[in-house]
């Protein structure tokens, strides 16, 4: 019988590693509370109606990426309805029909955020996985800059209070308007059609379908054609200038630095005006760490009112990338499993465990532990190898006299005190 395995693609985070998630997630979480956004969950599991409509039908995602759900005994990610359904493969829509389904704009500008596991189907590697962890902020109901800049903001404290501030760049563009962005994509699709020939396959599959990310190919020769393409600069109107422009200036006035990159276009449909992207060079191949923008149309497209806009802005990042990058330039060190590690004969064990409930009644925040009651020797080594600052020792001569002995496991000093007097936090 062969062995059992995790799927290619779908990871483990073992106990020596969660420690360290659990420390990135109260940092983030903790900024995300500073800027008064609030948490929302969202189910694994949507509508691929959602997606096609709301990502777009011509996205990579779509077209590639997407898991259909076993239903049943069939592999067809339908219901009996012949509802076909997705698990999902980025947050943004699925929070979107949230808001949209439980009318949260109603008379509130919601600022949310989520943090869960997505699913890709594609060639895992270093950082990519089938199914990652995400985190996704979306601030809903303001059309105006400082929305945009908030959010860069947000990330940015996230790096320095991370401690990695040093190693990302940020980067930053417009899309504009859609018409704007019509008449460029216009534009572009007649040059890249005259230089056809020259483009790398995926390319030449994206200018019938979503020229945009052709901007994007990492092919030098297709860079080398573009030196000369239309830039979407020469396509904005005014106020998509004027709004840019204000990004901008919040972020001089916030001393955030950027640099702008007008082939930024991010992958997805539903972008317009500001978009960004946090890179850095510590990755590899792999250099994006977070990417957002505005998407003032995805709400209408959502409710299937296309023509109905109603701003909105966000952002995500992959944890499993980001850890990555922790790791890299600011690792975060190893916690020790315990605080107290409780140790006791055999034939006062249930004096021991009795001992330990206390503890942890009285010391809410301190993490107390035990092995089974094995020979006090093997309890010692499992004591030692928990890296617990202190070993509470517990034998026939401490419970008769109503004491604890303690180890100190830094210094080796050992004391005894009575048994509900010791202080461990000192």
């Amino acid at each position: 019988m062969s062995k059992l395995t995790a799927i290619r693609g779908f990871n483990d985070i073992l106990p020596t590693e969660t420690a360290k998630w659990r420390a990135v997630e109260h940092i983030l979480t903790q900024v995300l509370d500073g800027y008064g956004f609030s948490q929302i969950r969202l189910p694994l599991v949507e509508q691929t109606e959602l997606f096609a409509r709301g990502v777009g039908e011509a996205t990579d995602i779509v077209e590639k990426e997407m898991f259909g759900v076993v239903h049943g005994n069939q592999n067809t990610g339908k219901d009996e309805g012949e509802s076909s359904f997705t698990l999902r493969p980025e947050g943004t829509a699925g929070c979107v029909r949230a808001v949209v389904e439980h009318n949260l704009t109603r008379g509130d500008t919601p600022k949310l955020w989520y943090l869960g596991n997505m699913f890709r189907y594609e060639r895992p590697q270093k950082g990519r996985y089938r199914q990652f962890t995400q985190l996704g902020v979306e601030s809903f109901g303001s059309a105006l800059p400082d929305a945009d800049a908030e959010l860069i903001a947000m990330t940015a404290m996230m790096w320095r209070r991370l401690g990695i501030d040093e190693h990302v760049t940020l980067q930053l563009n417009t899309l504009g308007e859609a018409h704007e962005r019509l008449a460029y994509k216009n534009a572009l699709v007649e040059y890249l059609t005259a230089h056809f020939d020259g483009l790398d396959d995926d390319s030449q599959r994206r200018v019938s379908t979503n020229p945009l990310r052709v901007l994007d190919s990492k092919d030098e020769q297709t860079q080398a054609i573009l030196l000369g393409a239309p830039k979407l600069s020469d396509f904005l109107g005014e106020e998509s200038r004027l709004h840019f422009e204000q990004v901008q200036n919040y972020l001089h006035t916030l001393g955030i630095d950027f640099e702008i990159n007008e082939k930024l276009v991010r992958g997805l449909d539903y972008y317009n005006k500001t978009v960004f992207e946090w890179v850095t060079d510590k990755l590899g191949s792999q250099a994006t760490v977070c990417g957002g923008g505005r998407y003032d149309g995805l709400v209408g497209i959502v409710k299937g009112k296309a023509e109905q806009s109603e701003p909105a802005v966000g952002f995500a990042m992959g944890v499993e990338r980001l850890m990555l990058l922790i790791e890299a330039v600011n690792p975060i060190e190893a916690k020790a499993d315990c605080d107290v590690f409780v140790v006791a004969s055999e034939d006062v064990y249930m004096n021991a465990v009795l001992y330990a409930h206390q503890l942890r009644l009285n010391n809410p925040t301190l993490r107390v532990k035990m092995a089974s009651a094995t020979s006090l020797k093997s309890q010692m080594k499992k004591a030692d190898k928990s890296g617990a600052k202190y070993t509470v020792i517990i034998g026939q001569d401490e419970v008769a006299n109503d004491t604890i002995s303690v180890k100190n496991m830094h210094t080796g000093e050992q004391v005894t005190a009575s048994m509900n007097e010791f202080n461990f936090d000192k």
